[in-house]
């Protein structure tokens, strides 16, 4: 069976950043492994948080309220969507970067690229130039979010091909968590920092940039890659032989999108977060419409609170399990038991069943979380270890799409609902049912993933040269 190599040469002797200078030496615990990957992901998770800026970046000149001259939401409302749009972009294209260089450099140059975004936008603040915020935080620090999402990742399952799910779930759970830290750290410095004359956004970015540099950059510099055909202590791959599933082959970055499998794992992690993603961004709304007069603001806040941390916990929960049932598996119950649970809400929310409601859809987050948690594991043991970190950023545009498709569903069949007399309280009857079809659509599509076919392989000769 083909093997993946690292280079095994003096990593004393090689540039710093270079991949070779990351191998691991004998007596390195793999279980610094994951702590560096979070030192990467809790801070790219502030992503997530950055809506707390929306409000104070309309009162730049106005400070207390907006005046003429101030930003509108809607102009606000593109750095986000931009960051993300990179985002995609920097995990697709430089997939093959990433395996060629290492983690080490790919990481320090997200800590770059995210913290300098920070400190591009604090100019566009001090300067009241819009396109400034766009190019620092929407472009620079979205390809730090790309480049630090997927980085990891390939390191992490090398380390731990026995427990591929849990490792990359430890991981992606910092993503899902950064917003929890972000979001009042964000709010505390802005509130440190305000005066007669500064809403105190533009200090806050230059604080956290420079902070956020430094815990990534950290993370950089613990990373390591395992050596040459090393294996956990006790266990052998042939301990997985017997589950098809797991291939011991692997399949070169480019070969991957000539396969079915691919395309089906896209469809499969983009029906998914389309299933989810809407529904999150329009939690606080929804259970305040589908409950009047019982849900206030305040605890449609805390549900919206309650929701994300499901939505973290999930993503280590079902990767981890993932391990012991199989990535596919795993998949099956989320479709299938994210749809019974969307068909059975409406139905709660007309019965007034609040408890059910909030206890089905914090259910349906940890799936939304462990979709995300759980596809890097799942394409290792479809391609192998060898390309996964590029192949999992080319797939990471199902993400992108999900982004759009999910909110459109949501936000538009409600208000077409809505305009057509339907009371708001039923308004998202069609919307969940649809979301329910969706994820039969993505049973089926998981259901016909087979084994990638021997001809995609790459041989012994190719694994050697890295082709």
């Amino acid at each position: 069976m083909s093997s993946i190599t690292e280079p095994s040469g003096n990593s004393g002797s090689a540039p710093f950043f270079s991949k070779q200078a990351t191998v691991a030496k004998p007596g390195f615990s793999r279980w610094m492994v994951p702590p560096a990957a979070l030192a990467v992901h809790l801070c790219i998770g502030q992503a997530y948080a950055f809506s707390v800026f929306n409000g104070p970046l309309t009162k730049v000149i106005g400070i207390t309220q907006s005046s003429a001259d101030d930003w509108s939401l809607t102009s606000l409302g593109w750095i986000f969507s931009l960051a993300i749009v990179f985002l995609g972009l920097s995990a697709a294209f430089a997939g093959k970067w990433l395996e060629r260089v290492g983690p080490r450099r790919t990481m320090f140059t997200a800590a770059c690229c995210f913290g300098g975004g920070f400190l591009v936008s604090a100019l566009g603040v001090y300067l009241h130039q819009i396109v400034l915020l766009y190019l620092g935080y929407g472009v620079i620090g979205g390809i730090g979010l790309g480049l630090g999402y997927v980085s990891p990742v390939s390191t992490l399952i090398r380390w731990f091909p026995d427990r591929r799910g849990m490792a990359t779930g430890m991981a992606i759970m910092g993503f899902g968590g950064g917003a929890m830290i972000a979001a009042p750290l964000s709010v505390a410095l802005m509130n440190h920092f305000r005066s007669a004359t500064s809403i105190g956004v533009a200090e806050t970015f230059v604080v956290l940039g420079i902070a956020y540099f430094i815990s990534m950059t950290i993370g950089a510099l613990a990373i390591r890659v395992p050596p040459a055909d090393w294996k956990p202590a006790g266990w052998t791959p042939a301990a997985t032989s017997q589950n098809k599933m797991i291939s011991r082959n692997h399949v070169h970055i480019d070969q991957a999108l000539k396969t079915p499998q691919f395309y089906l794992i896209w469809l499969v992690l983009f029906l998914n977060v389309t299933a989810g993603i809407g529904i999150l961004g329009q939690a606080s709304v929804m259970i305040q419409e589908s409950f009047k007069n019982t849900v206030t603001a305040a605890a449609a806040a805390g549900f919206v609170g309650l929701l994300s941390l499901f939505n973290m916990g999930g993503r280590f929960v079902w990767a981890s399990a993932s391990d012991w049932i199989g990535r596919k598996n795993t998949y099956f119950i989320f479709f299938a038991l994210g749809a019974v649970l969307y068909y059975l809400v409406p139905g709660f929310a007309a019965s007034g069943q609040i408890a059910l409601f909030v206890l089905a859809y914090c259910v349906i987050l940890t799936m939304y979380g462990g979709g995300f948690a759980t596809v890097p594991a799942y394409l290792a043991d479809m391609f192998g270890t060898a390309f996964v970190g590029g192949i999992h950023g080319r797939l990471l545009t199902a993400w992108a799409a999900a982004g759009v498709a999910g909110p459109v569903l949501v936000n538009y069949i409600r208000a077409y609902e809505v305009e057509h007399g339907v009371a708001k309280a039923d308004a998202y009857t069609m919307t969940v049912h649809i979301m329910a079809v969706l994820l039969v659509v993505g049973f089926v599509c998981n259901l016909l993933i087979k084994r990638v076919d021997d001809k995609h392989h790459m041989t012994d000769a190719q694994l050697a040269k890295g082709a």
